[in-house]
């Protein structure tokens, strides 16, 4: 979730049946058969959705009609009584929770404000559901706010399947966040969160949060999705087309006799298996070019002629640059399963969808490659690690920011030591400024928004940047891979980050996940004594670490130390010498070297998000 928002980053994230391959035009061939995940392989389920959808919209008054037919099968162990839609679009209206909050905190965003509470009601959003019914049969409903209550006739029994027929009108809000109509760089049609969404259920229960700010939760399944639009519209976004020869546009084989349709619309049709969520965009100003990689992925890139040359220039020169992430990604945490992805010039910033991202277009080369590379990274983590963004921020965000810094740095060439220094330093001005909150606040309860952007991107960032000085580098990118193999196109928690991790290095991990994610517990080692040969440290903050400690001798040779925190059970791999472990209940730790001691560091990697540094030299 997302964003051009980088809050200061170096820049400026089966019980009865397990989620079923689909055999769709272009679609992946990927196993979702379960391995290990977050309570055990044996007892693991995810509910599964199959819609069906038919579009028709007014792009004079920015107005849709749906039809929507869901399968929902539920694999879990309960029988439902109830279901939840999520009606997203009803948060841009005047007094809203999504308004009321952007009035209300101590740092509203900059994109939203009050714009919301000054709507005209032309100018607001809504989904309004007409009619539903289940298996035939109208079942009571009642709309709370951005959730639709849906009382069933007869429950969904374990293992059953229901379909729900609903027919409903919407309207485009002005586009404020993420979604909406004619943004400020002018595009037609942002359309995210759209139609009404099936809310996830899971081992937790039913994840229903109003639409406040932050992102979301989605179920697993397939997507057919039909829409009608004036036919000098072009279209991008998730899933893949059905019929290019009746819409042309670019999507079509010039081999091959177009077969447009009379009339003032065009037909679209998109299916997108394996997803949790659809987006789609369009205007009839944009440009439509496709990058075929190598291995048969088709990058599409959608942006309009309207902008002026240099920017043109950049979205040219973007295309094979994102074939670079998109190999680097899939190198370092898993292969890319589908067969297309989106760059589509929309919404308010940058913000990732499936197979697809949004991203405001009217940027410097460096800050369009920036934000792509951040967007797209989170194909990996939230599109296909699909995590509980709501719960669990910092496991999309956080991830996300950390390899998409890592390939930038690869790709642009800049190749830094460490790519991540600034997701280091908005951490430790948050600390210094008494704000931070604890990764495990749910997304929307943060006291500022400052205090959830560095948790959720920084300090997220920072799990598995300073993973690396605890278990080793090479540790967390096989890690990474792990986590990646055991839980894509699954809902992992933050004990499978773990656990992945723990498989990797041998080394227990509950202790870190802990204090990192779940406190606001702060790192402080400092150097007490030297005395000749003699070298005592010291814990002085609440959070025990591993130390890796450097010590230059009177006769000017060096040696390197390595003293493992016990209940880590282990160490990394490491050519320093390594010493007694330390416990955690003991503040000091004294350790005797060969010979008289010059000087002394404490981790001179700085991977250690250590709040105080001016203590950890001696003799320097």
């Amino acid at each position: 979730m997302k964003k051009t928002l980088f809050f200061g980053l170096s820049l400026l994230t089966m019980l009865s049946c397990a989620t079923t391959t689909k055999n769709v035009d272009n679609s992946i061939q990927q196993s979702t058969e379960p391995s290990s995940t977050n309570t055990t392989a044996s007892s693991y389920w995810q509910q599964h959705v199959a819609y069906k959808m038919d579009i028709d919209m007014n792009v004079n008054n920015y107005q849709y009609k749906g039809k929507q037919e869901l399968v929902y099968t539920n694999n879990s162990p309960d029988a439902l009584n109830k279901v939840y839609y999520h009606l997203y679009f009803n948060a841009f209206q005047p007094d809203s929770q999504m308004d009321v909050r952007s009035r209300n905190i101590k740092d509203p965003s900059k994109k939203i404000g009050d714009r919301i509470s000054k709507l005209s009601p032309s100018e607001i959003g809504y989904i309004k559901v007409n009619t539903l019914s289940q298996n035939g049969t109208s079942v009571q409903h009642e709309t709370v706010g951005t959730i639709l209550e849906v009382t069933l006739n007869t429950p969904i029994q374990p293992g059953e399947s229901a379909t729900f027929s609903m027919n409903f009108d919407a309207q485009v809000p002005v586009q404020i966040r993420r979604s909406g109509r004619n943004s400020s760089e002018g595009v037609a049609l942002s359309m995210s969160q759209w139609y009404p969404k099936m809310a996830e259920y899971d081992f937790e229960g039913w994840h229903t949060p109003p639409y406040i700010a932050r992102e979301f939760h989605g179920v697993w399944g397939d997507f057919d999705v039909t829409l009608h639009i004036d036919k000098n519209y072009v279209v991008g976004g998730s899933g893949y087309l059905q019929n290019p020869q009746e819409v042309g546009h670019g999507y079509e084989d010039k081999s091959k006799p177009l077969n447009l349709p009379s009339g003032e619309k065009l037909t679209w049709n998109f299916k997108a298996p394996n997803v949790h969520d659809f987006t789609w965009a369009a205007d009839p100003e944009y440009i439509h070019d496709t990058f075929k990689m190598d291995n048969g992925i088709d990058l599409h890139f959608l942006y309009k002629k309207t902008l002026e040359a240099k920017y043109l220039e950049n979205w040219k020169n973007l295309q094979p640059k994102t074939a670079e992430l998109m190999t680097y990604f899939s190198e370092h945490v898993g292969q890319y399963p589908y067969k297309q992805y989106s760059v589509i010039q929309g919404g308010d910033g940058g913000m990732e969808y499936a197979m697809s991202t949004l991203i405001t277009g009217e940027r410097s080369f460096g800050s369009l490659l920036g934000v792509t590379s951040h967007e797209l990274a989170h194909t990996w983590f939230q599109f296909l690690l699909a995590t509980n963004e709501s719960l669990h921020p910092w496991m999309d965000e956080g991830f996300t920011t950390h390899i998409s810094n890592k390939a930038m740095n690869k790709v642009s060439g800049r190749n830094a030591e460490n790519p991540q220094v600034g997701s280091y330093r908005h951490y430790f001005g948050i600390v210094a400024n008494n704000i931070e909150e604890s990764m495990s606040t749910h997304a929307d309860r943060y006291n500022t928004n400052a205090a959830y952007s560095m948790a959720s991107y920084s300090k997220g960032n920072l799990f598995l940047s300073q993973l690396e000085y605890v278990i080793g580098k090479e540790n967390v990118a096989k890690g990474l891979k792990k986590y990646f193999t055991d839980f894509s196109f699954k809902h992992p928690i933050p004990n499978d980050i773990k656990r992945s991790m723990e498989k990797v290095s041998g080394i227990h991990l509950d202790w870190y996940l802990n204090e990192w994610t779940q406190t606001t517990h702060t790192i402080d080692y400092g150097i007490k004594a030297v005395e000749g040969n003699k070298v005592t440290l010291e814990r002085i903050g609440k959070m025990p670490m591993p130390i890796d400690v450097s010590v230059t001798y009177a006769d000017g040779s060096s040696e390197e130390f390595n003293i493992p925190l016990r209940i880590m059970r282990g160490q990394k791999p490491t050519t320093a010498t390594v010493l007694k472990d330390w416990t955690w209940a003991h503040p000091t730790y004294t350790f005797t070297t060969s010979k008289t001691v010059k000087s002394v560091e404490i981790d001179k990697s700085k991977l250690m998000a250590d709040v105080k540094m001016d203590n950890n030299t001696f003799g320097k």
